[in-house]
C-alpha cells in the first residue's frame, strides 16, 4: 500500500518562521517530499522513517561576554538521517535560527548528498545569536562551548559540521581544536571548510558557486541555449553569488545584475565582475556606492528579463507574490529554499526551468566530501583535480535528475526528490530495521 501522509505526524513543531507562503520551512520540504513519495509509491513505514529526524539536540550555551556578564544562547543540531553514511551539514549563527529551519535544512542535506552520490547523511546546526554584535573572543567562546556540549554528537565517522551563514574557516578551526582537545589527538576530519593549513581542501570556498555555474550550463545545454552573451542576474554577492557570477562571466555569460544587503545593481551592457569584487572587498564587503551599474530594488532584480536568474541569498525570495513577474528562462538556486511551494506551481505553469537547491548548490557538500576523504587518507589534491571531479559529479547528478524528471513528467525539483528519496529508501531496504 503506498503511503498516505499523516498531517498530524508531520506538523509537530509550530514555531513561527520567516516563511510568507508556508507555515514553516520544514513543512515546505515535506510538501515536495509528499509528491515524490506518491510517485515512488513509498511504503508508509518508510515514509515515516525518512521524514522523521533521527536525533534532535537542543543545548543551552552559557558564554562569558567581554563585559563579564554571562549570557545564555540556544544551540541546535539536527541529525536528519545517517543511512548512507555519517551525517553532514553546516552550522549557522543568526537571530533567525529556529528548530523548524534547522530541521528543514538538515533534511535538505540528506537529499542533497543523495542527489550527488556523496556517502553522507544530512544534518544541520545553528545558534540563535547576532554575530555582528559579538567580538571575536565571544564568538570563540560560544563556538567552543557549543562544540563541547555536542562532543558526543560530532565525530569524523558520526557527524561532520561545516561553515554556513555567519560561520567560516576560523569557526571550523575552533571546533576542530575543541574536539581534538577532548579526543586527546588532532582529528582534522571532524569538520570541513576549515583553513588549508589545518587540512582544508583547495577549491572548497568556491565549490558552491562553481556548482551553480556547472548546473546552469547543463540546464542551458538541455534547452538549446547558447552560453556566449546569455544574460544572468545574481541575487546575493556573498561567497556563493560572487563566485557563481565570476565563473559564469568567465564562461562568456553577461552578468547584467547583482545584489547584496545594500541593494541591487543593474547594467544592461554587463557588469565587470572583477571590478565589482575588488570594490566590494575594499568597501567592507558591500557594493554600496558601486558606480559600475545603476541601483535597483531586489524586486526589480528578480523581475529582470534575463536568461538565468540565480538566487544565492536567503530562503523564501521567490513566492506567490512575485513569481508571476519572474521573466528568466532558468532559475538556478544557489541559496537553500529560495523558492516556495506556491511559487513552484506558478513557475511550472509558466514553463520556467528551476534547477533546485538540493542539486544546484550541492557543490559545497561535494567538495566537503573531497576534503573529508583527503583528511582520512592524509593526501591532498591539486585544485585542477578538485574542480575536474566536482564538475563531473555535478554534471552526472544533473543528467540523472533531468532524466528522472522527464520520465515522470515532473519538475526538476520533484525529479531531484524522487532520485534522492529512492536512493535512501533503497539503502534502508538493504540495511533493514534493527529491532
Amino acid at each position: 500500500m503506498p503511503f498516505k501522509r499523516d498531517v498530524h505526524a508531520s506538523s509537530v513543531y509550530k514555531e513561527p518562521a520567516p516563511i510568507r507562503d508556508h507555515e514553516n520551512p520544514f513543512e515546505a520540504m515535506v510538501d515536495r517530499f509528499d509528491v515524490a513519495a506518491q510517485i515512488l509509491e513509498l511504503d508508509p513505514g518508510f515514509y515515516e522513517y525518512l521524514i522523521t529526524p533521527t536525533r534532535i539536540h537542543i543545548t543551552a550555551i552559557p558564554v562569558v561576554m567581554d563585559t563579564g556578564r554571562i549570557k545564555v544562547y540556544t544551540g541546535y543540531r539536527v541529525i536528519h538521517n545517517d543511512i548512507l553514511g555519517p551525517s553532514k551539514g553546516g552550522i549557522r549563527y543568526s537571530l533567525d535560527v529556529n528548530l523548524p529551519e534547522v530541521k528543514a535544512l538538515a533534511a535538505w542535506m540528506t537529499w542533497k548528498c543523495a542527489v550527488v552520490n556523496v556517502p553522507f547523511g544530512g544534518a544541520k546546526g545553528g545558534v540563535t545569536c547576532n554575530p555582528r554584535e559579538m567580538s571575536a573572543g565571544e564568538l570563540e567562546r560560544l563556538t567552543r562551548r557549543y562544540t563541547s556540549n555536542l562532543i558526543d554528537v560530532f565525530g569524523p565517522d558520526k557527524d561532520i559540521p561545516a561553515p554556513d551563514m555567519n560561520t567560516n574557516a576560523q569557526t571550523m578551526a575552533w571546533i576542530l581544536d575543541t574536539y581534538s582537545m577532548h579526543a586527546k589527538r588532532t582529528e582534522n576530519a571532524v569538520v570541513t571548510g576549515k583553513p588549508i593549513k589545518l587540512g582544508g581542501s583547495l577549491g572548497r570556498r568556491e565549490a558552491t558557486g562553481r556548482g551553480v555555474m556547472t548546473t546552469a550550463l547543463a540546464g542551458m545545454d538541455r534547452l538549446g541555449m547558447r552560453v556566449p552573451q546569455s544574460t544572468v542576474a545574481v541575487q546575493g554577492f556573498g561567497n556563493v553569488g560572487s563566485v557563481a557570477a565570476q565563473l559564469m562571466a568567465e564562461q562568456g555569460c553577461k552578468i547584467v545584475a547583482v545584489s547584496d544587503v545594500s541593494g541591487g545593481y543593474h547594467n544592461a551592457n554587463g557588469i565587470d565582475i572583477t571590478k565589482a569584487l575588488e570594490y566590494s572587498e575594499k568597501n567592507g564587503y558591500s557594493l554600496e556606492g558601486f558606480d559600475g551599474a545603476e541601483s535597483i530594488t531586489n524586486d526589480e532584480l528578480l523581475a529582470l528579463e534575463v536568461d538565468i536568474l540565480a538566487p544565492c541569498a536567503m530562503e523564501d525570495q521567490i513566492t506567490s507574490r512575485n513569481a508571476e513577474s519572474v521573466k528568466a528562462k532558468i532559475i538556478v538556486e544557489g541559496a537553500n529554499g529560495p523558492t516556495t511551494p506556491k511559487a513552484d506551481a506558478i513557475l511550472k505553469d509558466r514553463g520556467v526551468m528551476v534547477i533546485p537547491d538540493i542539486l544546484a548548490n550541492a557543490g559545497g557538500v561535494t567538495v566537503s566530501y573531497f576534503e573529508w576523504v583527503q583528511d582520512r587518507q592524509g593526501y591532498f589534491w591539486s585544485i585542477d583535480r578538485v574542480n575536474r571531479r566536482l564538475d563531473r559529479m555535478m554534471r552526472i547528478a544533473f543528467d540523472s535528475v533531468f532524466d528522472v524528471a522527464h520520465q515522470h513528467d515532473v519538475t526538476l525539483r520533484i525529479g531531484a526528490y524522487v532520485d534522492a528519496i529512492k536512493k535512501v529508501a533503497d539503502a534502508l531496504k538493504l540495511r533493514g530495521i534493527y529491532a
